[in-house]
């Protein structure tokens, strides 16, 4: 089957290609992506959510700007936790506006002036490497270990928006997320720096150590989230796992919060599907986040500091 979607992925390749090769806005900020190659999760949200912090360490207010997929508002809007779910703005932008003030917009560009003009010092793209609304200051490409690049063919062939090499000739460096299993550094093109990292649970996993639990998850990896749920000590006795992004309604939560009782295992899953459940049942789930450990923690903060450097200073 991929062999003969091939040509339809060269006419996906070329449109891409063709899409990049426009201008963008230069915003008055500086711009940092966390994109891939793929279709599909490999852990940008984690690593946009990690330099937010990083960036407000250093006194610069950082606004996130995303496309916010799967909610229905084209924006440019700026999301309020209080009023939006995640089918009007997505799972990802909800996770993101808990921390930093959020903007989702399918028009990047506006997307962009609309967080200048909100107070933005920089501006962190959770995706968008794709997108050339806007010029980027610094690129990130990042890469989920247990996956790679899959088939290493394009949609539809394969999961890969563009080539590697395309992609990776647009960014300062590469974060892969977790342990090679996938040959990662092998498809990487020589002399792109690799940044290493990985995944570990949030505090709220102690209290889990040596508890059996439930766990559900609707992500792009949801075996990233089992194994981070057994690292933390917890003792897995049943997974469930459903398609990213998943929309769960009353029938499902009364499904898995019945196979929970059933094993007596505490229900768990992760913040992002947290936001997807409907409220009345919320509370009769354990939230467990996770963060991203950098194996060398100076090498991202140096990509930084040029920018840090140039972020305007208010009059």
């Amino acid at each position: 089957m991929p062999l003969l979607l091939a040509p339809i992925s060269a006419l996906y390749a070329g449109a891409t290609a063709r899409r990049m090769a426009q201008p963008g806005w230069q915003a008055p900020v500086p711009v940092i992506c966390c994109g891939n190659a793929t279709a599909g999760g490999a852990g940008k949200t984690t690593v946009a959510l990690d330099l937010g912090q990083r960036l407000a360490d250093r006194g610069i207010a950082a606004h996130f700007l995303l496309r916010g997929y799967g909610g229905r508002l084209n924006g440019p809007i700026r999301v309020d936790p209080a009023t939006h779910d995640s089918t009007a703005v997505g799972d990802e932008a909800l996770l993101l506006a808990e921390r930093r003030p959020t903007w989702v917009s399918a028009d990047r560009r506006a997307g962009g002036q609309a967080a200048v003009a909100g107070g933005a010092q920089a501006i962190v793209m959770d995706d968008g490497l794709q997108n050339p609304g806007l010029e980027k200051d610094l690129s990130l490409l990042v890469v989920d270990g247990g996956y790679g690049f899959g088939n290493g063919r394009i949609i539809p062939a394969g999961p890969l928006r563009e080539p590697v090499a395309a992609a990776a000739a647009r960014c300062r460096a590469a974060v892969l997320i977790g342990e090679d299993e996938a040959g990662v550094l092998g498809q990487l093109p020589p002399g792109l720096p690799v940044l290493r990292a990985r995944l570990v649970a949030g505090p709220e996993a102690a209290m889990l150590a040596g508890q059996p639990v439930f766990a559900f998850c609707g992500i792009a990896s949801p075996r990233k989230f089992f194994a981070t749920l057994q690292e933390a000590g917890a003792i897995l006795a049943g997974r469930e796992s459903f398609a990213d992004h998943y929309p769960f309604d009353e029938g499902d939560m009364q499904a898995l919060l019945a196979q929970a009782e059933a094993l007596r295992a505490l229900p768990v899953t992760t913040k992002k599907d947290f936001v997807r459940i409907p409220p009345q049942f919320r509370s009769r789930v354990t939230v467990v986040t996770v963060r991203l450990a950098w194996e060398e923690p100076a090498a991202i903060e140096s990509l930084l500091d040029p920018l840090a450097a140039r972020v305007p200073i208010p009059a």
